[in-house]
C-alpha cells in the first residue's frame, strides 16, 4: 500500500515539475515541409539585439471566418516565437471595433473583404495592422498584403508569407541607427524632386540622403570623384541630358571602387502629356551617351518601346456634362503591368509593377551574373523608334497573334567583378585611385525612368505607385525599396522575402455541397468505432472472467 501511494506521489510531483518547466520554456518543433515556423538567422539576430522593452499592438482580435482566423493565429504564433527569443518583445491583440475611428484618423485604413459561408457571400471589415512602439519610435505594419491581381486565398497566403519579413523589418527599423548614405544624382536633367519625393521620404527612414551634382566634374574631376566615393549608393533617376566622358568615367570609377548604383533610364523620348495635347506624338531615341558604358558591363538598353496586352489604364475625355469633361479609362499598351516571377528576394511577394514607355534590355555574355528582375508578359512586342504614337489606338481591338515576341527583360540585376569601361582606353582625366577591375559589386538597371515617379494631384505628390484615376496601388515603391535594400543590405533582411509558404485552402463550394454527407459521417463513424470497441472489450472481459 505504501509503494502504491509513493508511486502516485512521484507521478503527481513529476507532472507538477513538467508543467512548471513547460511554463518557463517555450519550444516549438517545426515538422512542416516548407519550414514555415523556422526563423531565419537574420530575424534571430535582429530580435536578440533588442535591448529595451518593445510593445507590439495587433488589431486582429475578434471573431473572423476560418481563412482570416488563420492569419490571426499565424501572427500570434510568430510573435510568441519572437518573445521566446527575447523577453523584451511584448505584444497584445486589440479588438479594433471600439476604436475604429481613432485608427482611421491615424492612417490605419480598414479592409473590406468578401467571405463565403454556407454558400452565401457576405462582407466583413477588418483592421489588418500592427503597431510597434520602441522608446520614441513608432512603426506601422500592414498584415494583409494588398495584391489586387491575386485571388483572396493567394492574398492571404502572401500575407502569411510576409509576416516574418514585416515584423523583422519593422523591429530593425525602430531599433537600429542609420549608417548608409545615398547620393541622388543631379545635373543631367533627372526628375525634379516633386516627382520622387514620396520614394525619397520612404528611403529617408532607412538611410541618409543627399543630392549630388556631377557639374563640378568639368573643373574638379578628382575632387568630385572623391566626394562621390563617400556614398554607398548612387541613384540616377531618368536623366534626359547626355553624359560627358568625364561624368561617365567618374561613375565608372565610383563602381570600380565599390560604389553601388541604381539606374532608372528612359532610352526613348515619349511622354503622355504631349500626347494628351495633340493626340499624336513622335517617339524617338534619346542619346544619353551610355551605350558603350552599359555594353562593357554586359547589357544593352534598346531604343524601342514595349507594348503589352497586359497593361494598366490611362484616362481620356469621352464627353462633357455641365461644361465639365467626363473621363473614361482605357487600357494603354505602352504602360506594361508587370507581374513578378518571384525568382529573387527583390521581386518576391510584391504587387504588380506599373511601367510607362519602357524599353527592352539585352543581356550580353561576359563574366557578370545577370538576373532579370522584371519582364513583360508573353503577349508583348517591342516597337522600333522613331515612331508615331496615337491615342486613337486605344479603341482598336488588338490582335493577340501580333503580340507573340514573348517576355522582354526590362530590369536587370548585375553582380560580379566589373571591368572598367575605360580599360585600355585614354582616360578623360587622371585619378590616383584608378582601377581597371573592381571588387565584388552590384548594379541594377531599369529601362524605365518613370517607375520612380509619383503622380501629382492639386500640386501635391501622391504615394508612389498610386493611380489617382483608377485608385489602384501598384508595387513600384515596394519593388524599388527592395532594390535599394538589396544593394545596401548588411543585415540579410531582404533574404527573408524569398521564404515560401504553401497553404492549402478549403474548397468552399465543394464543402458546402457535401456538408450533409460529412456531417453524417462525423456523427455515425465515431459511434461505429465506439460500438466495435465496446463489443471487443466485453468479449475479452467475458472470456477472462468466465
Amino acid at each position: 500500500m505504501r509503494n502504491k501511494y509513493s508511486k502516485i506521489a512521484v507521478i503527481l510531483l513529476s507532472l507538477i515539475v513538467l508543467n512548471f518547466v513547460g511554463s518557463k520554456i517555450y519550444k516549438r518543433f517545426d515538422l512542416t515541409e516548407d519550414h514555415r515556423y523556422t526563423l531565419s538567422e537574420t530575424t534571430k539576430n535582429i530580435v536578440k539585439n533588442v535591448k529595451d522593452i518593445i510593445v507590439i499592438k495587433v488589431y486582429l482580435q475578434g471573431d473572423f471566418p476560418a481563412e482570416f482566423k488563420r492569419l490571426q493565429t499565424e501572427t500570434k504564433l510568430h510573435l510568441e516565437e519572437l518573445k521566446a527569443l527575447n523577453k523584451n518583445i511584448q505584444f497584445k491583440f486589440v479588438n479594433p471595433s471600439e476604436i475604429a475611428q481613432e485608427l482611421i484618423n491615424e492612417g490605419l485604413e480598414p479592409s473590406r473583404l468578401e467571405v463565403q459561408e454556407n454558400g452565401k457571400l457576405s462582407e466583413i471589415v477588418i483592421f489588418p495592422w500592427a503597431v510597434i512602439n520602441y522608446k520614441n519610435n513608432t512603426e506601422t505594419i500592414p498584415l494583409l498584403k494588398d495584391i489586387f491581381s491575386n485571388s483572396q486565398d493567394e492574398q492571404l497566403e502572401s500575407s502569411i508569407q510576409n509576416l516574418e519579413y514585416a515584423f523583422a523589418n519593422a523591429i530593425h527599423k525602430v531599433t537600429s541607427k542609420k549608417s548608409k548614405k545615398i547620393a541622388i544624382l543631379k545635373g543631367n536633367g533627372e526628375l525634379n524632386d516633386i516627382y520622387i519625393v514620396d520614394f525619397l521620404q520612404k528611403l529617408g527612414e532607412y538611410y541618409f540622403l543627399a543630392p549630388f551634382t556631377l557639374d563640378s566634374v568639368e573643373n574638379q574631376p578628382q575632387k568630385t570623384l572623391q566626394e562621390l566615393s563617400k556614398f554607398d549608393l548612387a541613384i540616377i533617376a531618368k536623366p534626359t541630358e547626355k553624359f560627358t566622358e568625364e561624368e561617365k568615367y567618374t561613375l565608372d570609377q565610383y563602381t570600380m571602387n565599390g560604389g553601388k548604383s541604381l539606374w532608372l533610364i528612359d532610352n526613348v523620348q515619349a511622354e503622355l502629356d504631349s500626347l494628351m495635347q495633340t493626340g499624336e506624338s513622335l517617339a524617338y531615341p534619346r542619346d544619353l551617351g551610355l551605350t558603350d558604358f552599359f555594353f562593357n558591363y554586359g547589357i544593352r538598353i534598346n531604343s524601342n518601346l514595349i507594348t503589352d496586352l497586359y497593361s494598366s489604364q490611362i484616362p481620356l475625355v469621352t464627353g462633357n456634362t455641365g461644361n465639365k469633361p467626363q473621363f473614361s479609362s482605357f487600357l494603354w499598351k505602352y504602360y506594361p503591368l508587370i507581374n513578378s516571377t518571384n525568382n529573387h528576394p527583390i521581386n518576391t511577394n510584391i504587387q504588380a509593377v506599373n511601367l510607362r514607355f519602357t524599353n527592352s534590355i539585352d543581356t550580353l555574355k561576359n563574366s557578370i551574373k545577370k538576373t532579370v528582375l522584371l519582364q513583360s508578359s508573353k503577349l508583348s512586342k517591342p516597337i522600333g523608334t522613331p515612331t508615331i504614337i496615337s491615342l486613337k489606338t486605344v479603341t482598336e481591338k488588338p490582335e493577340p497573334a501580333n503580340f507573340n515576341n514573348g517576355n522582354q527583360p526590362v530590369a536587370v540585376l548585375l553582380e560580379g567583378n566589373f571591368k572598367s569601361a575605360y580599360n585600355g582606353r585614354v582616360k578623360p582625366f587622371q585619378f590616383e585611385l584608378n582601377k581597371n577591375t573592381g571588387s565584388e559589386n552590384k548594379i541594377i538597371v531599369i529601362a524605365d525612368g518613370d517607375i520612380i515617379a509619383n503622380e501629382i494631384s492639386q500640386g501635391k505628390p501622391l504615394e508612389l505607385g498610386f493611380d489617382k484615376w483608377t485608385n489602384q496601388l501598384f508595387g513600384n515603391k515596394e519593388f524599388l525599396l527592395n532594390t535599394v535594400n538589396y544593394l545596401l543590405d548588411d543585415s540579410g533582411l531582404i533574404n527573408i522575402r524569398s521564404k515560401k509558404i504553401k497553404i492549402d485552402f478549403l474548397d468552399k463550394q465543394k464543402a458546402y455541397q457535401q456538408a450533409n454527407k460529412w456531417q453524417l459521417i462525423n456523427i455515425i463513424f465515431p459511434l461505429i468505432i465506439l460500438a466495435i470497441f465496446g463489443f471487443i472489450f466485453n468479449y475479452f472481459r467475458k472470456k477472462k472472467f468466465q
